[in-house]
């Protein structure tokens, strides 16, 4: 196997529960190959950048192996490798946000800081 369907490395590298989801998210924009958006059919071979934004959490990964089958987790996550930027970004992302729900001293946000907690999320949608 050299190429498989975007969709189905998706799906089987566990990113989306079902392939409808994964094709979803590809048709959204959510899913870029090489740095550009792409097709559901688009072949994924090994050595292609892939980011893939969930939520808020976007990472960037490289394909190390292919597969078109969903096999349980430990299997999964050796179709791929996450760049070490795209872990420090993500680690700083949960960080900022865990500061901004720290600062409550009840748990739960005012209106003041409902519409802080929607400008840092908007900050960082800007900036993907």
């Amino acid at each position: 196997m050299d190429a498989v369907r975007l969709d189905k490395w998706l799906w089987a590298a566990r990113f989306y529960k079902t392939r409808s989801l994964a094709k979803t998210a590809i048709e959204a924009g959510h899913v870029r190959v090489e740095g550009d958006r792409s097709k559901v059919a688009k072949e994924v071979r090994v050595g292609m950048q892939i980011r893939v934004r969930q939520g808020l959490e976007e990472r960037d990964v490289v394909v190390a192996a292919l597969s078109d089958q969903r096999r349980g987790a430990p299997e999964a996550q050796l179709l791929y490798r996450e760049t070490d930027d795209s872990i420090e970004r993500r680690e700083a992302a949960r960080l900022a946000r865990k500061s901004e729900f720290a600062a409550t001293p009840d748990g739960r946000p005012s209106k003041r800081d409902r519409r802080l907690i929607n400008r840092l999320k908007q900050r960082f949608l800007d900036e993907l």
